[in-house]
């Protein structure tokens, strides 16, 4: 059993958006095509203005800063080098939980790991690990995009009955956007608010921010910055000369809560206790780094569980992700009241019926192109139901209004839920 300090600490997880491979070039080879010389600048995977490939995927860009264009999660997984998350890893977490999947698993909504047949094996033989995950507080209000890590995060602690750390890296954001500290300061106090809500054990969860929690977390900090150069932290997250050095620093911050020595407090004498960290696809590069860094600090590598992004309401199938910073008519935030959900998902989602009502009964629509009911995927537990929603919506039998109206339903449901929590 882990020793712990049983008190809720409000204290915030760092969740920094900045990924990149050290990659220098990958080729992608495709039948009948000319292969595709991908570069990573500054931890972006893109692909050069002349390449032959359709420009929704040349468009292409995830970083630790910006998603955009049509994403292909299987090219991700072999320019990240992450494993895929087989079916038959998620049936062995039902047969050593005793519980089913949680839905963003046996969808594979989260699609890609790192070593969690490894945390399996220590899990079975007696040695526990515990979660950390994050939000970086841009804005006093969160999405329901934001709630996806945080959703399986709280099913994995009750499945796996272990520890959560939730790290809200004010500093992060106040090193990229300027402004006022206190102001990202009490962006994540309110960002607190809805993660307490979400329903974790406030026994074995623990949340701070990274100006609260400096001094733990500050011993480990430093060794990790010890240990890494300035031109390995520009070639992995595209850092220039013109960056301030805090930018330069702050990797090693959220590396750090990976590593339970960071957290004195809570694993008491405890440095070799190991982590699994459900986060965006995104983030993985700041985790390589973590990685790379563990077998030198002599602990234990985190392990990670990768998610897709929720589209925006104007987007599809990868196109891009939802964001608050692109205006609150993209987004649906969890304090948007019911009709404001149902007013933005009828007037701005996405949809992949056809053009007129007859020939979306003739031809069908497409379930996967629809925003609402990619919604319905991340969000709607039962699988019958989604079965069917996409088997009818195909024939040309469920119309996109129809679509809509019970995405709106299943939001309302969500948030309204939320707001009682």
């Amino acid at each position: 059993h882990l020793r712990m300090c049983c008190t809720l600490t409000l204290l915030f997880i760092l969740y920094a958006d900045s990924d990149r491979n050290m990659l220098p070039r990958i080729q992608v080879k495709s039948c009948g095509r000319p292969p595709l010389q991908l570069s990573l600048r500054g931890g972006a995977i893109s692909a050069p203005p002349n390449s032959n490939h359709s420009s929704n995927r040349t468009d292409a860009v995830v970083t630790a800063y910006e998603v955009r264009g049509v994403i292909d999660y299987d090219r991700l997984i072999v320019q990240f080098g992450s494993e895929r998350l087989s079916p038959e890893l998620v049936e062995r977490v039902e047969r050593i939980t005793g519980r089913r999947a949680h839905h963003l698993l046996r969808r594979g909504l989260f699609f890609s790991h790192r070593d969690l047949g490894a945390l399996l094996d220590a899990y079975e033989a007696g040695r526990p690990f515990y979660l950390y995950t994050g939000r970086g507080p841009s804005s006093p209000r969160m999405h329901v995009g934001h709630l996806v890590p945080f959703l399986l995060t709280r099913w994995l602690q009750e499945a796996f009955q272990v520890p959560v750390v939730i790290q809200l890296t004010d500093d992060e954001k106040f090193l990229w956007r300027g402004g006022n500290l206190s102001t990202f300061q009490s962006y994540a106090l309110e960002n607190a608010r809805d993660i307490v809500a979400m329903g974790f054990d406030p026994e074995l969860t623990y949340l701070f921010t990274d100006t609260g929690a400096i001094a733990q977390l500050y011993p480990t900090v430093l060794r990790i910055q010890r240990l890494v150069t300035c031109s390995q932290v520009r070639g992995i997250f595209g850092f220039s000369e013109a960056d301030c050095i805090g930018k330069h620093a702050f990797p090693a911050v959220q590396a750090a809560p990976a590593f339970s020595e960071a957290l004195p407090l809570i694993f008491p004498g405890q440095d070799h206790v190991p982590c699994l960290i459900p986060c965006a696809i995104d983030q993985d590069p700041y985790f390589r780094m973590t990685r790379d860094v563990a077998h030198k600090l002599r602990r234990p590598k985190p392990g990670l569980l990768h998610s897709q992004f929720l589209p925006s309401l104007e987007g599809g199938r990868g196109e891009g992700k939802m964001s608050a910073s692109e205006g609150g008519e993209t987004a649906i935030f969890l304090d948007d009241p019911p009709a404001q959900i149902k007013r933005k998902i009828n007037r701005f989602a996405f949809s992949g019926g056809q053009a007129t009502l007859e020939e979306h009964r003739r031809l069908g629509g497409d379930p996967d192109r629809d925003v609402a009911y990619r919604y319905l995927e991340f969000f709607l537990d039962d699988d019958d139901e989604l079965q069917s929603l996409a088997r009818r919506y195909r024939s040309g039998e469920l119309l996109s209004g129809e679509m809509k109206a019970r995405a709106v339903a299943c939001l309302q449901g969500l948030l309204e839920r939320h707001r009682e929590a």
